[in-house]
């Protein structure tokens, strides 16, 4: 009789985590949980547009901040900008896509 209780318990536990996960992943897959506005409530001002390693040890980032982009040069201990002051696209103007990982 206390090894159902236990099997049931556990069981229900599986169930629980099951759904949160499941909920989660719906609201990231329906945009609910993209993160667009902090959590006061303001716009955020600064997106990782894309990123590409470039060597096992350094990566290129376009960052966006305002309207403007910026490529950096980002490795261990040491970062440099490629280029700043780059006009967003048109089509990025509104929208924040996801990070490409390589």
């Amino acid at each position: 009789m206390g090894t159902m209780m236990y099997l049931q318990a556990g069981l229900a536990l599986i169930l629980v985590l099951g759904l949160i996960m499941a909920l989660t992943w719906l609201l990231r897959r329906y945009g609910l949980g993209d993160g667009a506005r902090s959590t006061l409530g303001r716009k955020k001002r600064l997106t990782t547009i894309e990123s590409a390693t470039v060597d096992s040890r350094h990566r290129l980032v376009l960052v966006k901040r305002d309207d403007v982009e910026h490529l950096l040069l980002i490795g261990p201990g040491d970062s440099f900008i490629v280029e700043h002051g780059i006009a967003a696209r048109p089509d990025q103007a509104h929208s924040v896509t996801a990070t490409q990982q390589s």
